[in-house]
C-alpha cells in the first residue's frame, strides 16, 4: 500500500471540513476519495523550523510504518507551502533526516520489532534535490549509530568489544583506528582509566579515531566518554533499575557518531577522537575512596567517590589531546545528574571558552542537538580543595555539581588549546516523540560534527 503526503490547503473546501474534524496534532491520515493521504497541518511561523519539520516528519514515519504502509510519495511543493520559511535545502535535508530517524528502532532482543517494515520515503525529484536527500539520509544513519552504541547490552559492547566494533564500523571510510590495551595504557601513564577499570573483568582501552580531510585545518579533538556500564563502583548507586547505566558511554557513542557523518560527508576538516573505556563496577580489586591518582602531566588527584568516574577517565583523553596538539578540544560526557536538574531532558550543558559556548548553541538550535551555555564559576574552585593530593575528583559541597565537575576537567585541559565540555547526561534517553523513539537519542553527532566544520572554515 502507498500513501501520499499532502497538504491542507490543497483540499476542497468539503474536504477541508472532514480533515478538521479528524485532526489530532501536525498530521492525519485519512482517506480521500478512496486514496490514503497523510494531510500536513499549517504550521505558525514561529514554529517554522528546520526542527520542527525533523520532528513532524519523524512522528509520520513511525506512524505509517507501524501501519505497514510500503511507500510514502512526497512532492516538494508539498513540502515548500508547509514550511515557506524554511530554506529548500535546509527543508528537504530536514525532512529526510528526520523521516530516516523516526522510523528508527532497537529491536536486536524483541521477538517482534513493530517498526520491521519501514516506510520508504519517495521524494518526487523535479527540483533537482537528490543531494539533499542524500545528506538527510547521512545524517541519519550517524545519529542512528549513535543511538545503536548506546542501546547495545553491556555485555555485548563492553572495553574489549568497543574497539572491535568501531574498527567495523569504520572499515574502507578513511578513518584511522588505533587501540591501546592495558599493557600500552600502562606504558602512557594514562592512570585515570586504569584505575576506573581495574575492578573489570575487560581491561580498559583507549581508541583513537583519525580523519584528516583539509590537513591545512586545524587540529580538533573530540574526547568522549565511554564507560560502558556504571555502578558507581564501590561507591555504589541507589536505584531500583540500573538498566540506563549501559548508556554510560554516551560521550564516546556521540564522538563516534560524528567521526562517521564527517567521514561519510567527505569533510574538510582535521579531527580526531579520543575514546577512553572501561567499566566502573565493585570487586575485591576496584578502586576505594580515599586513593589517590597521579596523572601522566604530574597532577594529583585524591578520589572522594568512585561514582565521579567519568572526569577521571576524561583527564587522560584530555591529555592525550595535549600531546597531539589539538587546537579546539571538546569532551563530552553524561557525567552529572546535577545537568538534568538545572536543564532538563532537552538541553545539554556546554562549559568552557564563552564565545565558543555561543557558537555551538547556535549550531544546537539549528540541528536539534540543544545545548545552553554554563558558567564556568571560579569561586567554586575550593569546593575540589584535597588535604593529600592536588585537588579531589567531588565537590565538598552539596551544590552546583555540574560547574564543579567541568572545573575539575579544566585542570587537565591542554594550555594552548580552545576547550568547550559538553554535559549530556540529562538528554541520553528520550520518550516516543517526533523522530525520538523510546530509547537512546544519539544526542551529540550531528552537534560535535557540525562544530568541527564550522570550527574549520
Amino acid at each position: 500500500m502507498k500513501i501520499s503526503i499532502i497538504n491542507f490547503n490543497n483540499l476542497e473546501k468539503e474536504e477541508q471540513k472532514q480533515y478538521v474534524k479528524k485532526s489530532s496534532g501536525d498530521y492525519v491520515v485519512t482517506l480521500l476519495s478512496d486514496q490514503l493521504y497523510v494531510v500536513l497541518k499549517e504550521v505558525s511561523e514561529k514554529k517554522q523550523t528546520a526542527e520542527k519539520v525533523r520532528m513532524v516528519a519523524g512522528a509520520i514515519a513511525r506512524d505509517v510504518s507501524k501501519r505497514e504502509i510500503k511507500q510514502a510519495i512526497v512532492a516538494v511543493e508539498t513540502l515548500t507551502e508547509t514550511f515557506p520559511l524554511v530554506d529548500k535545502a535546509v527543508l528537504i535535508t530536514a525532512f529526510t533526516e528526520g523521516w530516516h530517524l523516526g522510523t528508527y528502532s532497537f529491536a536486536t532482543y524483541k521477538s517482534k520489532n513493530p517498526l520491521s517494515e519501514k516506510t520508504e520515503l519517495v521524494m518526487e525529484d523535479n527540483h533537482h534535490v537528490a543531494d539533499f536527500v542524500a545528506k538527510g539520509k547521512l545524517r541519519a544513519e550517524a545519529t542512528a549509530f549513535s543511538r545503536d552504541l548506546m542501546n547495545e547490552l553491556s555485555n555485548v559492547l563492553n572495553p574489549q568489544t568497543f574497539p572491535d566494533r568501531l574498527q567495523e564500523e569504520y572499515a574502507n571510510t578513511g578513518i584511522g583506528v588505533t587501540v591501546f590495551d592495558k599493557a600500552e595504557l600502562e606504558k602512557r601513564e594514562m592512570h585515570g582509566l586504569l584505575k576506573v577499570g581495574q575492578g573489570s573483568k575487560y581491561d580498559p582501552s583507549f581508541v583513537e579515531l583519525a580523519y584528516c580531510g583539509d590537513d591545512t585545518k586545524p587540529l580538533v579533538a573530540l574526547v568522549g566518554k565511554g564507560v560502558t556500564f556504571d555502578t558507581g563502583g564501590i561507591s555504589l548507586k541507589g536505584s531500583r533499575d540500573l538498566s540506563s547505566m549501559r548508556m554510560d558511554m554516551g560521550g564516546a557513542a556521540a564522538v563516534a557518531g560524528a567521526m562517521k557523518l564527517l567521514a561519510e560527508s567527505n569533510a574538510p576538516v582535521n579531527v580526531v577522537a579520543l575514546i577512553p573505556m572501561a567499566e566502573n563496577i565493585p570487586d575485591q580489586e576496584s578502586v576505594l575512596p580515599g586513593e589517590v591518582i597521579q596523572y601522566k602531566n604530574g597532577k594529583t588527584v585524591q578520589i572522594g567517590n568512585t561514582d565521579a568516574e567519568g572526569r577521571l577517565i576524561l583527564a587522560d583523553g584530555l591529555i592525550r589531546a595535549g600531546e597531539l596538539g589539538a587546537e579546539y578540544v571538546v569532551d563530552i560526557a553524561t557525567l552529572t545528574g546535577a545537568i538534568a536538574n538545572a536543564l532538563g531532558s532537552r538541553l545539554g550543558g556546554v562549559f568552557g571558552d564563552e564565545a565558543l559556548q555561543l557558537e555551538m548553541k547556535k549550531i544546537g538550535d539549528e540541528n536539534g542537538d540543544f545545548v545552553w551555555p554554563m558558567p564556568l564559576v571560579d569561586d567554586y574552585e575550593s569546593y575540589l580543595n584535597s588535604d593529600y593530593a592536588d585537588f579531589s575528583n567531588i565537590s565538598s559541597k552539596g551544590e552546583a555539581g555540574s560547574i564543579t565537575a567541568a572545573l575539575f576537567l579544566r585542570h587537565l585541559v591542554p594550555e594552548s588549546a580552545k576547550w568547550l565540555h559538553v554535559d549530556m547526561a540529562g538528554v541520553m534517553m528520550s520518550r516516543e516523540k517526533g523522530y525520538y523513539g523510546h530509547s537512546a537519542t544519539g544526542f551529540g553527532a550531528r552537534l560535535l560534527a557540525d562544530f568541527t566544520e564550522r570550527v574549520s572554515k
